[in-house]
């Protein structure tokens, strides 16, 4: 069925809703916001620790550097990913498919970010790792923080795909049947 068909046929594309200026603005921040995390990630892989005053692990680095590397390039590719719910190749995978897979990964994300909250202010009993100063830790902070972001964005944008998603399925009033 072509555009033209369903237009005529009362059923609005979802592709000819407009994307909202922030769902559009907030997907493509979703990459950069996972970036700096993703580069804080690499040393890890080497051995570096990053300011935290926590014991080296003793794993080969034949193990750590490609599971670091293949964990950013995934957190990446997985932000990305995001654009899809507001770009028109999202619109082409069944929408229930599309809501279903956003609403578990920004939960999922959004239930990391409590966790952080109350690790990093070291609420409720949590507590975070220790740090040799408070130069490390204020970094880590502001590179780990830029990635809460990431659940209630995608719980937002998938929110908006699926109004635009519903709305682009309702009968047009103007076509007469």
């Amino acid at each position: 069925m072509t555009t033209t068909d369903l237009t005529t046929s009362g059923i609005t594309p979802a592709a000819e809703r407009p994307v909202p200026f922030w769902a559009l603005r907030a997907a493509r921040a979703l990459p950069l916001l996972a970036l700096p995390v993703c580069l804080w990630r690499l040393p890890f892989g080497f051995g570096f620790r990053m300011g935290m005053d926590m014991p080296r692990e003793d794993l080969p680095l034949w193990v750590t550097v490609p599971y670091v590397l293949a964990l950013s390039l995934l957190s990446e590719a997985f932000a990305l990913l995001c654009s899809g719910l507001v770009r028109p190749w999202g619109e082409r995978v069944p929408g229930w498919l599309v809501v279903a897979a956003g609403t578990v990964a920004g939960g999922a994300f959004t239930a990391l970010t409590v966790q952080w909250v109350l690790t990093t202010f070291e609420l409720a009993g949590f507590h975070d790792v220790g740090f040799v100063n408070g130069w490390w830790r204020a970094l880590a902070t502001v590179v780990s923080g830029l990635f809460v972001l990431w659940g209630p964005l995608i719980l937002a944008l998938t929110y908006s795909y699926r109004r635009r998603r519903r709305h682009a399925r309702l009968p047009d009033p103007t076509v007469s049947g």
